[in-house]
């Protein structure tokens, strides 16, 4: 097992190389190396090792996905087959259905999908497919993402595409660090299940709801097509790329920010606003009544 020393220098070096944002990566490499050096880390190992590091990796340089992780499990560092942690998120997609986890229809003939994880839009197409099948004919959706927790940006956008017409909308930008270059995401031109049109939507949030969750939330309020009912968001706007330090210990780095196409800006540090503030418990019950509200 390589000493604190190896682990931190291999993780700040993945952050240097990495993070969007260069000048503030500077910033927590020197603050966490200073802290190395002054023997601050010298009693901790473990999870202890990656909570201290997180905090004050956040705490010189904001942003809630910049972290150090710790598995139990042990885990190959596979550092000749580093993808990211792509291979590890499609491989956790297949034991969660995809991200979603239930999908009903409440009284008034009201839909409601409850996801928990954005999943990626190759391979998460046909269930998220035979989610919309599921909710085609209902009078109104509540999109329940109180429990989501992340996902793929393109699988993000594959969900919104569902809620606009067949003509193309420009949903938002990724900005890539390492390729300095812009990728745009629009609504696609062709799903596997019929659009979701005329039809109100409500989007649940928590505290809880995060990064790939938010970005479905953020987007369908700011193109007008679904309102927040629940909580201010956790508020992590930046794609991320997970790299093997150890066999425990992973390095989640922060490589593009995302610019919504109406706005401009995005959801980072700050989450996404509901538009009907509630507990996230009443979030339910308010949006289904809302709902049945509005259709009579």
């Amino acid at each position: 097992m390589p000493g604190n020393t190896e682990i931190i220098h291999s993780a700040l070096d993945r952050i240097m190389a990495g993070y969007v944002f260069p000048r503030r990566a500077a910033e927590a490499d020197r603050a966490v190396r200073a802290r190395l050096a002054a023997g601050e880390y010298d009693s901790l190992s473990g999870a202890a090792l990656c909570e201290a590091v997180t905090a004050h990796l956040q705490e010189a340089c904001p942003d809630r996905h910049l972290r150090l992780l710790w598995e139990d499990e042990p885990r190959s560092p596979g550092t000749g087959d580093d993808d990211g942690g792509r291979a590890a998120f499609l491989a956790l997609m297949r034991t969660e259905n995809q991200g979603i986890h239930r999908g009903e229809q409440l009284d008034g003939n009201i839909g409601c999908l409850d996801i928990r994880w954005i999943a990626d839009a190759g391979e998460g197409a046909r269930a998220i497919g035979a989610a919309m099948e599921l909710v085609a004919h209902t009078r109104a959706l509540l999109l329940d993402l109180r429990e989501c927790r992340g996902g793929s940006p393109a699988g993000a956008a594959m969900w919104c595409s569902y809620f606009f017409p067949a003509d193309e909308v420009h949903l938002n930008d990724f900005y890539e660090r390492s390729t300095d270059s812009t990728r745009q995401y629009w609504t696609l031109p062709y799903l596997p299940a019929p659009r979701y049109l005329g039809r109100p939507v409500y989007v649940l949030t928590s505290a809880t709801t995060f990064s790939g969750g938010e970005d479905v939330a953020y987007t369908l309020q700011a193109l007008g097509r679904a309102e927040v009912v629940g909580e201010t968001t956790r508020g992590g706007a930046h794609p991320t790329a997970r790299h093997p330090v150890t066999e425990h210990i992973t390095v989640a780095v922060p490589t593009a920010r995302t610019i919504n196409a109406v706005t401009g800006t995005n959801w980072e540090g700050v989450g996404v606003q509901p538009d009907r503030a509630v507990p996230a418990e009443k979030a339910l019950e308010t949006a289904h009544g809302e709902a049945r509200q509005r259709l009579m």
